[in-house]
C-alpha cells in the first residue's frame, strides 16, 4: 500500500494540527520502542513500509484511522492508540475549512449565497470531486482527498437536532452546466431536489433572466449563533474575513435579504430545478 493510501501530509501553516501529529507521532514511537519491535518489523505487522512509518513518527504524516486501530492491536495499546483517532480526524481537514466547520455546527441559521457553483453544503461527492479536479494549478490527490473528506464531514449539519435553520440561494447557470459530465450533474440536480424538501432548509434559484441582482459582489455567508451572535463573511467586505462587526453584518444580511426577494420562492425554484433535470 502506498503512502497516499494510508495517511495525508501535514499542513506546515497548521499549528495545531501540526502539534497533534507530532504528539500521536512520539507516542506510537516509544510504543514501538518500548515492545522492542523495529520500525521495519512494525510496518510488516502493520501491512505498511517502513518509510511511512518514519514518517508518522515524525510527524510528517496524518495516519488513517485503520492505521492506528491496527497499531493499537499490535503494540498491545489496550485502546490508548486507537483514542487518538478523534484528534487526528479534525487534523485531517484542511485549517481553513475545519474553522468554518467548527462555526456551522454552532450556527441555529444559516443564510448562504454561492455565485460560482452549488454550495458545498449542497454538493454530492461526485459533483464536489469534480470541482476539486478543475482547480487550477492543480491540487494533489492528497489534498482533493482531505478536501473530500472535510466536505463530507460538513455536511453532518443536516443530521443535528434540533437542526439550524437553513436558506440557500443557488443561480441558474451553476445548474445548467454540467461540471463533471451530465450524470453527475442529473445526480447533483435530484440531490437538491431531496433537500429542498426537508423542513429545516429554504433553497432558492436566481434565475438568469433576472434584471436586477444584488449579489454581484460576491458570495455571501452569515452564521447566527444561539447567544444572539453572529459571524458572517463574503468577498465584498473586509477582505472575505469573517466578520462580527454589527455594522458590516448588516450589511450582508441586507444584501442577502434583497437578493433572496430577487430570487425564485422555494416552490418556483423546485419546479425549476425539476424541469433542468428533465433536460439533462
Amino acid at each position: 500500500m502506498s503512502a497516499e493510501e494510508s495517511g495525508w501530509e501535514v499542513d506546515p501553516d497548521d499549528e495545531w494540527g501540526v502539534a497533534v501529529v507530532a504528539t500521536v507521532g512520539r507516542q506510537l514511537r516509544l510504543r514501538r520502542e518500548a515492545v522492542g519491535m523495529s520500525a521495519a518489523d512494525f510496518g510488516v505487522a502493520l501491512g505498511y513500509g517502513e518509510d511511512l512509518v518514519y514518517k508518522i513518527e515524525g510527524g510528517k504524516r496524518i495516519p488513517r484511522p485503520e492505521y492506528l486501530d491496527k497499531a493499537d492491536e499490535v503494540l498491545r495499546a489496550d485502546g490508548l492508540l486507537s483514542a487518538m483517532k478523534d484528534d487526528v480526524a479534525k487534523v485531517r481537514y484542511p485549517k481553513k475549512v475545519r474553522e468554518l466547520a467548527t462555526l456551522e455546527a454552532k450556527a441555529v441559521e444559516m443564510q448562504l449565497y454561492e455565485p460560482l457553483n452549488v454550495h458545498g453544503l449542497l454538493q454530492t461527492p461526485e459533483y464536489a470531486r469534480g470541482l476539486l479536479m478543475m482547480r487550477r494549478p492543480s491540487y494533489t490527490q492528497d489534498e482533493v482527498e482531505r478536501y473530500m473528506a472535510a466536505r463530507v464531514a460538513r455536511k453532518s449539519v443536516f443530521d443535528r437536532d434540533p437542526a439550524p435553520e437553513l436558506s440557500f440561494v443557488l443561480e441558474e447557470w451553476t445548474l445548467r452546466r454540467p461540471l463533471g459530465g451530465r450524470t453527475v450533474l442529473r445526480r447533483q440536480l435530484e440531490h437538491l431536489l431531496e433537500v429542498a424538501r426537508w423542513r429545516q432548509v429554504e433553497l432558492q434559484v436566481m434565475p438568469m433572466r433576472r434584471e436586477e441582482h444584488a449579489g454581484l459582489a460576491g458570495g455571501i455567508e452569515v452564521l447566527k449563533f444561539e447567544d444572539g451572535t453572529a459571524v458572517g463573511r463574503s468577498p465584498a467586505v473586509a477582505g472575505g474575513r469573517p466578520v462580527t462587526d454589527l455594522r458590516q453584518l448588516r450589511i450582508l444580511e441586507l444584501r442577502y435579504g434583497i437578493i433572496r426577494t430577487q430570487a425564485l420562492t422555494p416552490g418556483e425554484s423546485a419546479a425549476v430545478i425539476e424541469q433542468l433535470l428533465g433536460e439533462t
